[in-house]
């Protein structure tokens, strides 16, 4: 028995039963006031948060825009396929899930039952392709290439198909009008993925799961007005998925129109003639190397010059952009991408840079003004200089005296350019350049846009290269471990000795540097656009534009337009009568200079061409050829990688694009009903409120034949020609 009085622990008991009270009193307290927060401040808000989340949305795509070209016939629209769709919540509520409709369903379309189970599986990071990716809601398509038996097939036995169904969808369609391509400049779509729908959330953009987005060419950069905006239909459902009403509705917007300054037919015959003088080139014997011309890639570009609108752009090698449709299958896919390719996904015209050649001395010839040098003078044209100890010799070694800058554009004389050039470093040092070198030549081409983007509305163009004083400081930077460690091997080949000199004195600008670069050569870069660009500012007087694709946004119903105005990107750094001097020294290379066996017979006096040809020399390369020409309206630039010199490779094939826009016949003679676009073309295609676009007449002549128009096509008042209906497209009302 303990000795402890009773009442020597009773205060301490008392003490710790208050503290108890208290501490669940606390608590108490605590969790009411919670509750009260929960359930009377904030109340409402987590009643309509707990709702929401018995509401489950499903997607009615918009109807994407239309993709025109400046008559207003469609470039890419929309055609109408009977596609099969299986409902996921449907198919859930069997008992097997679904599985036995599906294997019934994938024997009517052809399909591997394994194949049909996985499309309708829910995308996860564990689940491999192909899966869903949108709402588990949304009706789930198995296949847009069902024929008309098969849907009905379905349809008639419903019995047999739970959940399935099959109906007319509109789906993209890129109608190649005329036989035009144009897959570069359009573009293609896919699936948006769940970074971009991140991306959109966080910018407060409207982006759904089942969305397809443009991913190149116009389609990404129009993506958002061509887009429309998605319907959305909201149910209720239970706590187990199945719906028990409806919880409204909002409906899909179309997508607006975007009107191109692309002239399907002109586009057709780019195409045709690049493709035409990369063939020719194939068969046409290379001195040099031995062999034929590989030709192994080339572009092309048609400009109005006085807006910078694109009326054509064709890039080689090419490809059927409707193998995007419905999704790109891998065999397909590794055709566009793999080593064997050649790239066909690059837009060359923008993407594709090379040394431009002797089509730079234009903007030589610029530079030397402004350095100072007589427009009016004669300089030496030998056959060869000796720089720096190097030999520096004319093309084909040609000699022709003291001439005018005039008659070297024509001929093409490589030594003029040399000595100015060369003089022109000395004068800033040389090797030992002054504080502050005038460098006339780098200069006056960045002012001309060289080595910047353009800003043309098509994404991922490239600046090409003005390789200055900063370029070669920065090169050597990039590269001077890699100099410096060749340079410490016991290698005497040319490119070991190279890299000696690199790793003393790289950041150097030399000699050589300097007159290779005059003329187009060496480490200089240019893109069929910027040079597009250049010489269409030399016809028009002095204006650069930014080149555009896009005219104008076009409401659905027509009522909206958005015209796409040409900006001004700046001015040639060359005064009115600089450019005089030039111009009509490059209309002597078309009459009498080194493009004049190729215009033999051209009605120069009703049609003034102005020309300049280029053979750029590339390393362990065969030559690519540069034409760059333009008359009063319009700017003409092709070249081929590996295809021989500028007039012999591109000048046939550009001289034909001139023939068939103006109307220029075998015997010279100028017919101006076959002329395709002998003026740029202001006006707009015009779309009524139903939806109908208006279509000139003149550009369905020459349509070839093509499928029968479906019966739901409205064909308004005069009947088009007979059996010229191809491109009547499905779904869309038209009217010449």
């Amino acid at each position: 028995m303990s000795n402890i009085p009773e009442t020597g622990r009773t205060p301490r008991v008392t003490i710790r039963l208050v503290v108890l009270q208290i501490l669940v009193l606390s608590l108490l307290f605590t969790l009411g006031g919670r509750l009260w927060f929960l359930q009377i401040r904030n109340g409402s808000e987590y009643t309509a948060q707990a709702n929401s989340n018995n509401v489950q949305e499903v997607v009615a795509p918009a109807v994407r825009g239309s993709i025109l070209d400046d008559k207003g016939v469609a470039l890419a629209d929309n055609e109408t396929r009977l596609v099969v769709s299986a409902s996921r919540t449907d198919l859930l509520k069997q008992k097997d899930d679904g599985k036995t409709v599906l294997t019934r369903l994938a024997g009517v379309l052809h399909m591997k039952p394994e194949e049909v189970l996985g499309k309708v599986r829910l995308c996860d990071s564990q689940t491999p392709k192909p899966c869903w990716n949108g709402s588990p809601y949304q009706p789930i398509p198995i296949t847009d290439e069902a024929t008309t038996q098969q849907a009905l097939q379905i349809m008639e036995r419903r019995e047999d198909f739970p959940g399935i169904t099959a109906e007319p969808t509109a789906v993209r369609r890129y109608t190649a009008p005329f036989g035009s391509n144009t897959s570069q400049v359009l573009g293609y779509l896919s699936p948006v993925t769940d970074d971009e729908l991140t991306a959109a959330e966080k910018k407060g953009r409207s982006l759904l799961r089942s969305d397809q987005i443009g991913r190149s060419g116009l389609e990404r950069t129009y993506d958002s007005e061509l887009r429309g905006k998605a319907g959305v239909t909201r149910y209720e459902v239970d706590n187990l998925g199945r719906v028990i009403g409806k919880a409204g509705e909002t409906a899909a917007e179309p997508g607006s129109h975007l009107v191109t300054s692309i002239d399907a037919r002109v586009q057709r015959v780019a195409e045709k003639e690049l493709d035409e003088a990369m063939k020719v080139a194939r068969k046409t014997f290379d001195k040099v190397t031995g062999s034929l011309y590989k030709a192994d890639s080339g572009a092309v570009v048609v400009m109005d010059v006085h807006t910078g609108q694109v009326i054509a752009m064709a890039s080689a090698p090419t490809y059927d952009p409707n193998v995007w449709v419905g999704g790109i299958s891998g065999k397909d896919y590794a055709k566009l991408t793999g080593k064997k390719s050649n790239f066909p996904l690059l837009n060359r015209a923008i993407q594709g840079q090379s040394a431009p050649g002797s089509t730079f001395k234009a903007i030589s010839t610029s530079a030397a003004v402004k350095a100072g040098y007589d427009i009016n003078g004669r300089y030496p044209c030998p056959s060869s200089m000796t720089i720096g100890g190097r030999v520096f010799n004319n093309f084909e070694g040609e000699s022709a005296g003291s001439i005018t800058l005039a008659h070297a554009l024509e001929i093409s004389c490589d030594t003029v350019f040399y000595g100015l050039s060369y003089d022109q470093w000395l004068k800033d040092g040389g090797t030992k350049p002054k504080k502050h070198p005038k460098d006339w030549f780098y200069k006056t081409a960045k002012e001309y846009g060289l080595g910047s983007l353009t800003g043309i509305d098509l994404p991922s163009e490239v600046t090409g290269r003005i390789p200055d004083r900063q370029w070669k400081r920065d090169y050597y930077e990039a590269n001077k471990n890699y100099w410096c460690k060749v340079a410490k091997s016991d290698k005497q080949d040319y490119a070991s000795q190279i890299a000696r000199e690199n790793c003393v004195d790289g950041y150097v600008m030399r000699a050589g540097d300097s007159v290779n670069y005059a003329i187009g050569q060496g480490d200089t870069l240019v893109t069929p656009i910027q040079m597009a660009n250049i010489y269409s500012a030399i016809s028009n007087g002095g204006t650069l534009y930014q080149p555009t694709i896009g005219k104008a946004i076009i409401s659905a119903d027509g009522k909206k337009v958005t015209r796409i105005k040409p900006k001004v990107n700046g001015k040639a750094p060359a005064t009115k009568n600089t450019l005089k001097y030039i111009n009509e020294a490059l209309e002597g290379v078309v009459t009498h200079g080194t493009a004049a066996w190729r215009f033999g017979g051209w009605p120069q006096d009703k049609i003034p061409l102005h020309a300049k040809t280029g053979t750029a020399e590339v390393a362990g390369k065969q030559t690519t050829s540069w034409f760059t020409t333009y008359s009063k309206d319009y700017a003409i630039v092709m070249t081929i990688s590996q295809g021989g010199t500028g007039s012999g490779g591109s000048g046939p094939a550009v001289r034909k694009i001139y023939e068939a826009m103006y109307g220029v016949q075998k015997d010279g003679a100028i017919d101006n009903k076959k002329a395709l676009l002998p003026h740029p073309l202001s006006k707009l295609p015009k779309i009524d409120a139903d939806g109908t676009i208006k279509i000139t007449k003149a550009a369905w002549a020459d349509a070839p034949q093509g499928p029968a128009v479906p019966q739901d096509t409205v064909l308004a008042a005069a009947a088009l020609p007979p059996d010229r209906t191809g491109y009547l497209l499905p779904g869309r009302r038209y009217r010449s």
